[in-house]
This record gives structure tokens, C-alpha cells and sequence, in this order.
């Protein structure tokens, strides 16, 4: 361990700070904090403003404030659960202290004349004001609070770590900070910022904002000291892209020239005619399979808009010129969709489709990997496809569905799977969330993007209603009248089992609510705590029509495909986001006969939830949708749950700093090619050891 009186500097490791052993070191570990440059760049999440004390009848609902106070009663009550209410007064009026989780010392401590020093949310009740378990410390009677002489951050933290130390060993790490020449990595004629922030500035800023600093400004990412370190993320974050691109585009890949008749007997067998995107998009993609540089290509398109189809026009093209193709889906439901897909299709042609997922166990696994190391022509699978162990003959193209559910580095260790010397696979990325251009530019700038934005004919539009639960009963006879026409439909739970704490209907009660409601018809459930066999069975139950309705959980958000379902229920849809609800509702609608999506939601409903059900009425457009989900949530849930490997913002926001976005792309061009060496060390001064990315 390095002496805390030692001299630091930003490549020093955490351990070199006072109080940090090797506990601590593992905790920062897993938050990506392994040196001091990265507590530096570890910003917070939001401020509170502790320099002040706010009189009781100046608070206002629905805001975080501090107060000084005196205990005047105490009462303990157990109407539902147990609960803690101490009433407390100023000279200017009473607020009420309420806690749900509490001890009996806690108790003894918050007696009568009591002064104390709280801090927390008001919200306003019947009863007037209350803050709900708020933060608070004893003081000696007739002493005043010693007040904060700066907004207080709050930063991200993990398990066992608080917010507390986590703020002081940022501020241990910040008297290290050096001299902002050596801090600055973009050279200052590539800013945009022309107020001429230093980056050590606008780090001491954004740690230590003073008290009369734009509470506002910094809260929605609008301060110049904010923009200036957003410009920095999001050019690193490009940066980093544009190097994996670069980095691939050096190898070489395997020309798919062959002849042969497999794509148009493909084509002849199919009981439809390809869209006019279809075919631009299949173009695209056979102009780089031709080509000798590694295809890097995304293919977004809405729900139903046919991308497998071009999926199995690119693999018919590696197959036609000897090579193997592998393609990863997120989950067994999705990958053993595209199974039956390419099944049906390719295997009267001659073509070998072998599955290989995590419940392939034993000879049939041996038998899998054995026809992959002689040559069979297609593998279909999940993560498994990347365990150790599994090997390919000659892997020419890697195909991955549902791109933001997989890391960076996920996509990268199925391609090396087939990288033989210096050629490596093409890849084709699909995604059936429609990605704003915006959120392109950027998210996938290691790809070219080719958009399928034409739905097949015949496919008839969803009719979307949204109602309130209280008609909860009106649904459920709605259903039972269109599965008596013989009909089917989807009933969508966001939650497996009850939980107190969560208002929403759990698909276990839910399941069994509707068999008994619906005594006529069977009621199949399927939810992700099933076994894959049970589920599987389940689904196979719906899809022959044994099953009238399918109570689920979102895990049917996509691969589900049965034409004769027409009705679908969504439970609590005002806690799912703009692109579930649209893969939701893309699961009906897939077949000639009219399609409905009821979207039930517990009131009252919140101005965001509002506009979202709204949306969902007015359009069944994804790409309008994902546009609508862009400005309402932002990019990190308009992507999905970031996976290891993908990069994400720390404070940067797609859509709020859309702005920058030529400049970062313009300056990242010159970073590259004139200042390759501060180029790497942006990379790791912002995204840490992800820059490994680049260098695959």
C-alpha cells in the first residue's frame, strides 16, 4: 500500500488514500473506481441544500429542505404495520416526522423538548405536513445547527458503501487534484466551450458547488461547468466506438461471392413477397458481405417488419460460400423462435440449423459442439454459443439479435470465436427497438445503421385503449367474449409474486384470479422463474391454441409469435416505458383479423405516465415511439439495462445534449488522426478499463 503522505497523482491507486484497506478497495472496485483520477470523474447524482434552515410554514409539498426543530410528542402506532409519528414544531408551525422502520432506542432518544436537526422530503397529508423517515441528528439544547458552507453532493454508491464515506473520499481525492495543464487532454482549440472552463474548474465546480449556485442549472445538466465535462463523456464515449470500428475494419473478413441458386430458392419458397425496405436493406447488407472488410451493421426495424427474413438472406450468402454463421439471441424464448424460423425454411433447402442453449446438457451438447467443429452450417443459441468450448470449422458471420441486451464485449467474444489469423467474421446486429438517429450517432457509432421502416402488407393496425383498473371487471368480460369467439389473448403482469410495496398484480394472482373468472376457457402462465422446459411447454400449449389465454410476465416482450392472438392486456402500464409497451403490443396485430391492446393503469396517474399512454394511443409507429421514449426517459432506458462491456454516461444525456453531437464527432476525427495519445487517455480518463474494447 502506497503512504498517504506520499505525493499523489491521478494514476495512483485507491489504497494510497487514507482509510481505504482492501475491503473498501473491492467495493470501489466494482463501481469501476480503482484509481484516483477515477474519484476525480465520479460526479454526483444530485445535490442537497443543507447551507440554510427552512422555517415550517415557508416549506412548500413535494421538496427537500432542512429544518430546525423541537420534539413536542411522540406516539407509536401498528394500524397495518408498525410505525413511529413525532410530531415537531418550530416558531413558525408543526411537521410531523413519520417512520416505518424504527428501534426502541430510536424512541427513547426522540422524547419531548428535544431539539433536532432533520432533513428530508415534505410532502403534504390530510393531517398537513410530513417528511417520511427523514435524515436528522440531536443537538444540545439552546445550540444552533452548524450549517454546510456548500451544496452537499450526493454521489452513486454500491452495497455496504454510503453516501457519507463515498463523499469523503471524493473530497480526499480532490487534494490531489493537479494544475489544470496537466488536467487538459482536449487541445483548447477543439472546444466548444468558448467560456474558457478549465477542466479543473469545472471539477471543483461540480464537486463543490457554492451555495449560491443554479440549483436548476445543475440539476438538468445545463450549468457550463457541466457541459464542459459532458462534452469530454461524450467525446470519449465516441472516441472509444470509432476505435473498436477502426480497430475491426483493420482485419480482413471473407468475401461471400460464390454463386448459387440457395437465396432464390429461399425466396421462391417464401409464401410472401419481400417489402421494398426489406430489399434495400438486404442490398446493404450484400454489399458488404462481398466486400473483404469486416460487415459492422445494425438492422432496426419495428415489430414485425420482417428483419429475420434479411437475417436468413445473409446467412444463405455465407453458407452458399462455405462458411458457418452463429446467431445469438438474449433469451431461449427469442433464440428458439428464430430455431423454428430457420428450421422451417432452411432445412428443405439442405442447410444444417443446429440449437445450442444453457439447457443443451450432456449428448446433446457433445453431438452440437461435434457438428460445429465439422462444419455445420448454422448454430442458433444464447450466451452459451460464447461459452468456452464451443468451436466453429470456419465461423464467417455473426448475427445478434436484440443487440442492447449484449455488451460490447459479448458481441466481440462470439467474433473471436471465429477469427482465424487476420481475418475475423462479419457482423450483423439486429434490433427490433427502433434507436432515434440522435441516439445512433452515438450508441452505435462502431456500426453502419440500415433502417427496415415498412411494415409487410395484410398486417393490420392495433386498436389502443387505456382504462383505468376500477373497470378492471368490464376487461376481463371482454376477454371472455372474444375467446368465446375462439379467439386468444395475452395478459401481461409486470411482477412474478405479491409485494407489499408495489402496487402492481402479481402474475401468480392475477392467473389465478382469471381461471376463476373465466371458468370456460384455460388459463396458461409463464413467467422467467419457470423452468425453460415448463415455459417452452406452456408456450407450445398457447401457440396450438390448447390455451385461450397467456398470463405473463414482460418476458414475452419479444419471440412470441402466434396469429391467432388478437387481445392483449397489460397490467400497471403506467411503470413500463414507451419501447416495452410498443414490443408488448407488437406480440398481436400479427394476423388478417383486428387487434386490440388494453392498457390498464392505476390511478392517479403521473404527467409522464399520462403522456406515454397517450402516445401509445395516438401511434403504432416504433420509430415515432422511440423518438417519443428518447425525449420522455432519456437514453439509458431508451437502450435497456446496460450489460458489461456497453458504455454508458455518467453524465451525459443523448437527448438533452443532442447539440454537441456534430462537434464531438468532428473533434473525435482530429483527435484520432493528430492527438492518437490524448485520444487514449480521454478514453481512460472516462470509460476506465473499457477501453480494452477498442484495442479487440
Amino acid at each position: 500500500m502506497v503512504r498517504a503522505s506520499t505525493a499523489l497523482t491521478g494514476d495512483s491507486p485507491v489504497t494510497a488514500l487514507s482509510g481505504v484497506g482492501p475491503a473498501l478497495a473491492a467495493q470501489l472496485e466494482r463501481m469501476g473506481l480503482q484509481r484516483i483520477r477515477d474519484l476525480w470523474f465520479h460526479l454526483p447524482l444530485r445535490y442537497e441544500d443543507r447551507t440554510r434552515i427552512m422555517p415550517i410554514a415557508d416549506m412548500i409539498s413535494g421538496t427537500r429542505v432542512q429544518a430546525q426543530v423541537r420534539v413536542v410528542s411522540v406516539e407509536t402506532g401498528y394500524r397495518f404495520r408498525p410505525q413511529l409519528k413525532v410530531l415537531v414544531a418550530d416558531d413558525s408551525g408543526e411537521l410531523t416526522l413519520r417512520f416505518f422502520h424504527f428501534h426502541k432506542g430510536q424512541v427513547a432518544q426522540l422524547r419531548e423538548g428535544v431539539e433536532l436537526l432533520c432533513y428530508g422530503d415534505v410532502r403534504s397529508t390530510l393531517a398537513g405536513l410530513e417528511m417520511v423517515h427523514p435524515q436528522y441528528s440531536r443537538l444540545e439544547r439552546g445550540d444552533s445547527a452548524v450549517l454546510a458552507d456548500r451544496l452537499s453532493p450526493i454521489y452513486p454508491v454500491t452495497e455496504g458503501l454510503g453516501p457519507s464515506r463515498m463523499s469523503k473520499l471524493v473530497e480526499q481525492a480532490l487534494r490531489w487534484l493537479p494544475e489544470p495543464s496537466q488536467l487538459e487532454l482536449v487541445p483548447a482549440e477543439l472546444l466548444p466551450d468558448a467560456s474558457g472552463t478549465t477542466m479543473r474548474e469545472a471539477l471543483l465546480y461540480v464537486h463543490r458547488p457554492p451555495p449560491d449556485a443554479d440549483l436548476q442549472a445543475l440539476s438538468q445538466g445545463k450549468h457550463s461547468c457541466l457541459q464542459r465535462l459532458v462534452f469530454e463523456e461524450l467525446l470519449a464515449q465516441h472516441l472509444a466506438l470509432r476505435s473498436l470500428r477502426r480497430t475491426i475494419r483493420v482485419h480482413q473478413a471473407p468475401v461471400f461471392n460464390a454463386r448459387g441458386d440457395l437465396r432464390a430458392r429461399f425466396l421462391a419458397g417464401l409464401p410472401f413477397q419481400l417489402t421494398a425496405a426489406q430489399a434495400r436493406v438486404s442490398g446493404e447488407i450484400e454489399a458488404d458481405l462481398v466486400r473483404s472488410k469486416p460487415m459492422l451493421r445494425l438492422v432496426q426495424g419495428d415489430v414485425g417488419c420482417g428483419k429475420t427474413v434479411v437475417a436468413a438472406l445473409a446467412a444463405l450468402l455465407a453458407v452458399q460460400a462455405g462458411y458457418q454463421v452463429a446467431l445469438m439471441a438474449p433469451t431461449e424464448l427469442l433464440a428458439e423462435q428464430h430455431l423454428r424460423n430457420f428450421t422451417q425454411w432452411l432445412q428443405p433447402l439442405g442447410v444444417e440449423v443446429i440449437w445450442l442453449a444453457g439447457r443443451v446438457k450432456g449428448r446433446a451438447r457433445k453431438a452440437a459442439l461435434a457438428r460445429l467443429e465439422q462444419g455445420a452450417a448454422i448454430a442458433i443459441g444464447t450466451h452459451a454459443l460464447m461459452q468456452e468450448g464451443v468451436s466453429f470449422e470456419r465461423l464467417g458471420l455473426v448475427i445478434v439479435d436484440e443487440q442492447h441486451r449484449f455488451g460490447v464485449q459479448q458481441r466481440l467474444d462470439l467474433s473471436n470465436k471465429g477469427r482465424a489469423g487476420d481475418q475475423v467474421p462479419h457482423q450483423l446486429v439486429l434490433t427490433a427497438t427502433p434507436i432515434p438517429r440522435t441516439l445512433a450517432m452515438s450508441a452505435y457509432a462502431d456500426l453502419d445503421v440500415s433502417s427496415i421502416d415498412e411494415l409487410p402488407p395484410g398486417r393490420t393496425p392495433v386498436k389502443t385503449v387505456a382504462l383505468s383498473d376500477a373497470r378492471r371487471d368490464e376487461v376481463v368480460d371482454r376477454v371472455d367474449v372474444a375467446c368465446a369467439q375462439g379467439r386468444q389473448a395475452y395478459w401481461v403482469c409486470t411482477l412474478i409474486e405479491e409485494n407489499e410495496q408495489m402496487r402492481a398484480q402479481a402474475a401468480e394472482v392475477v392467473h389465478a384470479d382469471l381461471t376463476a373468472m373465466l371458468a370456460g376457457h384455460r388459463v396458461g402462465l409463464v413467467h422467467g422463474r419457470l423452468k425453460p422446459a415448463e415455459k417452452q411447454a406452456v408456450m407450445d400449449a398457447f401457440k396450438a391454441g390448447e390455451l385461450a389465454v397467456l398470463v405473463a410476465t414482460t418476458v414475452i416482450e419479444v419471440g412470441v409469435d402466434v396469429p391467432n392472438a388478437s387481445l392483449m392486456i397489460i397490467e400497471n402500464s403506467e411503470r413500463l416505458g414507451l419501447a416495452q409497451l410498443h414490443q408488448l403490443r407488437g406480440r398481436v396485430g400479427r394476423g388478417a383479423q383486428v387487434s386490440n391492446c388494453v392498457l390498464l393503469y392505476q390511478s392517479p396517474l403521473g404527467s409522464m405516465a399520462k403522456e406515454r399512454l397517450h402516445v401509445m394511443r395516438e401511434t403504432n409507429d416504433g420509430f415515432v415511439i422511440a423518438e417519443k421514449d428518447l425525449q420522455l426517459r432519456g437514453p439509458g432506458e431508451v437502450l435497456g439495462t446496460r450489460q458489461t462491456g456497453q458504455l454508458s454516461f455518467r453524465i451525459a444525456d443523448l437527448s438533452r445534449d443532442a447539440d454537441l453531437l456534430p462537434v464531438v464527432q468532428e473533434v473525435a476525427d482530429v483527435m484520432l488522426e493528430q492527438h492518437p495519445g490524448r485520444a487514449e487517455a480521454l478514453m481512460r480518463r472516462w470509460i476506465g478499463s473499457a477501453e480494452r474494447y477498442a484495442q479487440a
